[in-house]
């Protein structure tokens, strides 16, 4: 096939962020004419949904965003509110928290590398093919998303949806039994983890190389993922949580329903890889090595490597999480105050979801109603970056056939982790 040939090429319906989006490409006699991601869902409006509510109300309103970064959304929520309001929660209250957050750290990274991008090493379709085939690796990847999501239950109350994370304290102590169960069951997973590290250095990364900005959270005492001190650019340098904006610069685009992110210099990336490149120095041990055996180093510019990046990122969080929760279990738990005076103030706050940072910003009056809100979810942030890498891509691929090219794109943009609460579909591709 010619580098200099015609192409159509047409993906309709991605059930990816949250809705509908599409892929259209036009290539006559080699240039590239058309290339753009198309978000067509309609826009939800969640911000709409919280101004008028009470400060109480907003991280059970907020969760809803995602059913897989639910957790997420209400740990963004909680950040921000207290910050507003002054509050500093307990190490007790923080590490219970951190258990929740890294069981859905783990349950989204893995369904995603399992379930949407695995198959695209084996040349499967979807995973299914894989029970009978693979049927360990599937039984596998079962087992460890089921530890994930009753890491996020056993503190939560339910895997999605937390009933009982909230401002300043939990109004309920999770069961310590219970929690201690999770934590042998973690123990004995390991094994498992590094089984899907070896997995993983077997697939064939495609290779891609594009220079872009990375963004994520920094703290300085630990791998930034729950929560981080300031914003890292790998161009930019820091900024303050409280002035995101100055980072997230939201714009809209014709094309599409969902705005595009852009910092002072571009377009940038956000997730996985990115919080690899810019922290990698605080990485658990264990994850380190992991990311050795995977061949994987900073600074990495091959986007489609942030799948890569994931399973570090689950070596990691399991590590830590066993850690943190032998700390936990060591501590005399007590029951908290959990009562909070509302007053008016601005609240922002920031967590890094499995897909990136993740922003929730609140504006209370004196009686502690939501008056503004705003929320930039990481996908949100990556679109802009998604389609410049594909812009990278296409010239370097027009002269494969026709699935080759279809199945590369399909990659790419799978790579990101858009966010699909309730998709494990392929990208459907017609060429014209």
């Amino acid at each position: 096939m010619s580098t200099k040939c015609d192409v159509n090429v047409n993906v309709e319906h991605i059930t990816r962020v949250e809705g509908h989006g599409n892929i259209v490409l036009n290539v006559k006699e080699g240039k590239i004419e058309e290339l753009r991601l198309e978000i067509v869902e309609s826009p939800r409006f969640y911000e709409a949904m919280l101004v008028g509510r009470n400060w109480y109300e907003a991280g059970h309103i907020a969760c809803r965003i995602c059913g897989i970064c639910s957790i997420s959304h209400t740990t963004a929520s909680v950040h921000a509110l207290e910050s507003g309001l002054g509050i500093r929660p307990s190490e007790q209250t923080t590490l219970m928290r951190k258990l929740a957050y890294y069981g859905e750290m783990l349950q989204s990274h893995l369904l995603h590398c399992y379930f949407l991008a695995a198959p695209d090493y084996v040349g499967a379709p979807s995973v299914f093919p894989l029970v009978s085939s693979h049927p360990e690796v599937v039984q596998r990847a079962l087992k460890l998303k089921r530890l994930a999501n009753d890491m996020c239950s056993v503190i939560g109350g339910r895997h999605i949806h937390p009933l009982s994370i909230k401002v300043k304290a939990f109004p309920k102590l999770p069961d310590k039994d219970a929690v201690r169960a999770v934590r042998d069951r973690i123990e004995e997973a390991l094994p498992d983890f590094q089984a899907t590290v070896e997995l993983f250095k077997s697939f064939e990364v495609p290779q891609f190389e594009r220079d872009m900005e990375f963004v994520c959270l920094h703290d300085p005492d630990e791998y930034a993922m729950f929560e981080g001190d300031v914003i890292r650019s790998s161009k930019c340098g820091d900024t303050r949580v409280s002035d995101y904006k100055q980072q997230t610069r939201e714009f809209v685009v014709p094309h599409s329903t969902a705005k595009h992110s852009q910092s002072e210099v571009g377009p940038y990336m956000v997730g996985g890889l990115a919080r690899f490149n810019v922290n990698y120095d605080q990485l658990h041990p264990a994850a380190k090595e992991a990311a050795d055996i995977l061949g994987l180093k900073p600074v990495c510019t091959n986007s489609i490597h942030n799948n890569t990046a994931q399973i570090v990122e689950c070596v990691h969080s399991a590590y830590t999480a066993l850690e943190d929760t032998d700390r936990l279990l060591d501590m005399d738990w007590v029951e908290e105050d959990p009562a909070v005076e509302a007053k008016a103030c601005r609240c922002i706050g920031a967590t890094e979801a499995p897909r990136g940072i993740l922003f929730h910003d609140y504006t209370l009056d004196d009686d502690g109603y939501i008056t503004e809100a705003n929320v930039i979810t990481p996908t949100a942030q990556n679109l802009n970056n998604i389609e410049h890498d594909m812009h990278a891509l296409v010239p370097q691929i027009l002269g494969r056939e026709p699935d080759e090219i279809r199945l590369l794109l399909e990659m790419l943009v799978r790579a990101y982790d858009p966010c699909i609460s309730c998709s494990t579909h392929l990208l459907k591709v017609e060429f014209v």
